[in-house]
């Protein structure tokens, strides 16, 4: 291995590689380093040979050199002596930068640095020297081209003055068209807010108008439902008669009922008075309901239905006959219980008659006179008084007297339903 060493003081400024000076930079003279900080100028070309007097004035007289004698640290050396070391270096780091200053590549380079910077200013050149060669042929055709004619080019520049007059006149008039096109869409975006205001508070409108469209609908379907409902209930009652709804005369056994209610006693079935009251009263006012039906106002008497307590009013005595009774030994009871069931039986008469007149042919199956019903069939007869009877002939009396209301009611129900 070799011994020598070898001084490194600068590195490659691209790679940063420590490389080592050429020996020629130890010899480099102050001419070289003068002309080297000249500036390059392109154009025009600087004649160095001209300007030598000039550099020659720009070189020092004389070199720093590191001394250890002297009272400001330097010595000064004439020409034929040997540089320092220092001195070297300050040399070469001069000339790197006044390279480096007049490109726009930093110095020092080492070997493969410097050889990619050639061959890219290789390229460079290349590339320069094509486009001169190009710049240079289009110079040519340029220089061999007929020059046109002036006034054919001025008579072509006024037609395209008058084009871009006219066509700057249409501009114009596109703008102002265009301006009042703007001011159209601004009243057409008002217009458009309007109708869409006025939109929302129709459709606000509509649905409420809606709604109660729907409501008065579903009140007309209602109403509609109710009138055919009521119609239905009014031809039912019209077809229904009411004094068949309301009273009901029927028999069971040997007594005659109205309402189910018994009216009269046996021995065998002994009815409480109660119900005996009762029955006196719905009795009392179905006679008064068909008399009222036929416009009949009864003669002496007047009938007045008070439930378990009706009675007979004599009219022009003003006394009144009760229709109930209240038990007790049957032959020394008050005879007016007697009395107002003669006068109902005189009533009952009188609306026979009403019923029979004219030529209809209708009557009612039992007679009555005084207190008295005659059964035609066996031609027996049986009265109505409670005194002086059995309670058979005075029961049997009271299922004929119901047997003519039933048929009374009959005859009024078909006048009725004939009316209707």
């Amino acid at each position: 291995m070799s011994n020598t060493n070898v001084n490194v003081s600068f590195a490659c400024q691209r790679c940063f590689e420590p490389i080592r000076l050429d020996s020629s930079f130890n010899s480099i003279s102050e001419h070289t380093i003068a002309e080297l900080s000249l500036p390059i100028v392109t154009c025009p070309e600087v004649d160095l040979e001209s300007q030598a007097k000039h550099i020659d004035h720009m070189i020092p007289g004389f070199h720093l050199n590191d001394s250890s004698s002297g009272n400001n640290g330097f010595t000064l050396l004439g020409e034929g002596e040997t540089p320092t070391l220092s001195h070297q270096m300050k040399v070469a780091a001069n000339l790197f930068d006044i390279v480096s200053g007049n490109s726009k590549i930093n110095h020092p380079l080492c070997d493969e640095c410097t050889d990619v910077l050639m061959d890219m200013m290789e390229e460079e050149l290349q590339q320069a020297e094509a486009d001169y060669v190009d710049y240079s042929n289009y110079l040519k055709e340029l220089s061999t081209e007929e020059p046109e004619d002036m006034d054919a080019l001025n008579k072509e520049l006024e037609d395209l003055l008058k084009e871009e007059k006219k066509l700057m006149g249409e501009l114009a008039t596109l703008q102002d068209t265009e301006n009042a096109l703007d001011c159209d869409i601004k009243e057409a975006e008002k217009e458009k807010e309007r109708l869409i205001k006025e939109e929302e508070r129709y459709w606000k409108e509509y649905s409420k108008h809606r709604r109660d469209c729907i409501l008065i609908e579903d009140k007309q379907k209602s109403v509609e439902c109710q009138i055919i409902y009521t119609t239905s209930q009014l031809a039912k009652l019209r077809k229904t008669n009411v004094f068949n709804a309301t009273f009901h005369i029927w028999h069971h056994g040997h007594f005659g009922t109205i309402n189910k209610l018994r009216l009269g006693r046996l021995p065998s079935a002994p009815v409480d008075w109660a119900e005996i009251n009762a029955a006196w009263g719905q009795v009392t006012l179905l006679l008064v309901s068909l008399a009222r039906y036929m416009n009949l106002k009864f003669e002496k008497y007047r009938l007045v239905p008070y439930g378990n307590h009706s009675y007979v009013e004599v009219l022009g005595e003003k006394k009144t006959l009760p229709l109930y009774g209240q038990g007790g030994i049957r032959f020394v009871w008050n005879t007016k219980f007697d009395l107002a069931m003669v006068a109902f039986l005189d009533c009952l008469q009188q609306f026979k008659e009403e019923v029979e007149k004219g030529n209809s042919g209708f009557h009612l199956p039992y007679r009555m006179e005084k207190g008295k019903i005659e059964d035609s069939a066996t031609g027996n007869t049986y009265n109505i008084r409670i005194q002086l009877n059995s309670e058979e002939g005075w029961t049997k009396a009271l299922k004929f007297m119901l047997t003519n209301l039933k048929w009374g009611l009959g005859w009024v129900s078909a006048k009725i339903n004939h009316e209707m």
